[in-house]
């Protein structure tokens, strides 16, 4: 088999400057745990359209691609049969209030601050939460490797 990597994005709605959203997904992959809105990015998709558009579809809001500011990149080996490489992105603007869009994939959707975030919250977004969090820009998870992270 080929080698693959999977690409995702995570968004990370951020109001007050310490308010993040996360979605609370159903379903057979972390039923009930805590996640961000995100997705597999597409074919002939950027990272960027791929973001917006995981933004409407999870959350009901507009964001313009400009709007968005890379704030973490994972690469990532234990969440799934193949590795990921998982690119985060800060919004503080966007049309509409968020909504669950996706009630057949997530429970619900609530505000956390960043400092006080929920225990079932999903590995994967986690480490990138506390990166973005934490300012570090690049990060890997379940290599065997040492962990790395760059300031």
């Amino acid at each position: 088999m080929p080698h693959r990597t999977i690409i995702d994005v995570h968004v990370l709605l951020v109001r007050h400057g310490s308010e993040v959203l996360l979605t609370q997904r159903r379903g057979n992959y972390g039923d009930g745990m805590w996640h961000l809105p995100s997705g597999k990015v597409d074919a002939a998709e950027s990272v960027l359209t791929a973001a917006v558009r995981e933004a409407d579809e999870e959350v009901g809001v507009l964001i313009d691609p400009a709007a968005l500011r890379h704030v973490h990149t994972i690469h990532v080996n234990d969440s799934g049969v193949e590795p990921r490489l998982g690119v985060f992105f800060e919004a503080t603007r966007w049309i509409g209030e968020p909504v669950n869009q996706e009630p057949d994939k997530c429970h619900t959707i609530a505000w956390f601050d960043l400092d006080q975030l929920p225990e079932a919250l999903i590995p994967y977004p986690a480490a990138g939460i506390h990166a973005y969090r934490d300012g570090i820009p690049f990060s890997v998870m379940g290599w065997n490797q040492p962990a790395l992270t760059a300031p």
